[in-house]
């Protein structure tokens, strides 16, 4: 589990990719301090297992289906990824609860400055659209941000100088591919509704049969 608040960007040394699967090798300073084998990984918000590292680098093996999913399959050599650690129990919690689970991905529209402040759309997948509401959260490429409007499946978002100058928010351009992950208690509430309506077409039933 993760916040959202990142806390450096790597960039990517090495990809090795076999088959459908990928190795990715990360250059990085800071998340290193107390990392150990087996750690998970927010990069780009996609939860990944550092199977080795070293002085100023670590390693996570990437599956077919992150691959399919995310935004990792786009990713080269030099490419700029935000990072984090998992939540400890003592962590403060200054973003929302984040999974690392991708469910889909997005395209930026447009990232206008608006006095020191930026504004990002992004367009993203029909099938997200009921999880994604005004003032809700949601995670951009690992980074917790609030829904300030939606319109016609694009969002945007207001982003603060020091997020956008200390995430890959900066490098990015116009038509870029990022990760999203809606908010975990929209799908909980979702799951809850859908049972509950379950439940009470199944007491109908029965009342029915009893009649």
């Amino acid at each position: 589990m993760f916040t959202g608040i990142i806390e450096e960007t790597g960039k990517i040394i090495s990809v090795f990719k076999s088959g459908n699967s990928a190795k990715l090798k990360i250059s990085c300073e800071k998340i290193l301090d107390d990392l150990a084998l087996g750690d998970s990984v927010a990069v780009n918000g996609v939860c990944l297992t550092a199977v080795s590292y070293g002085s100023n680098f670590f390693e996570a093996d990437v599956s077919y289906e992150t691959l399919a999913k995310s935004s990792l399959k786009n990713i080269n050599t030099g490419s700029i990824l935000n990072l984090e650690r998992a939540l400890t129990l003592s962590s403060r919690l200054g973003g929302h609860l984040v999974q690392g689970h991708v469910e889909g991905t997005g395209v930026i529209k447009n990232i206008t400055k608006y006095g020191e402040f930026y504004k990002v759309f992004v367009e993203y997948p029909k099938e997200l659209d009921k999880y994604i509401v005004e003032k809700g959260s949601i995670s951009i490429d690992g980074i917790s941000l609030t829904v300030i409007n939606v319109v016609n499946n694009t969002f945007e978002v207001a982003v603060i100088p020091h997020t956008f100058e200390n995430t890959n928010l900066k490098y990015k351009k116009n038509g870029d591919i990022i990760n999203l992950e809606t908010d975990i208690m929209a799908r909980y509430v979702e799951k809850l509704m859908l049972s509950e309506n379950k439940d009470n077409k199944l007491k109908s039933m029965i009342m029915q049969f009893k009649r």
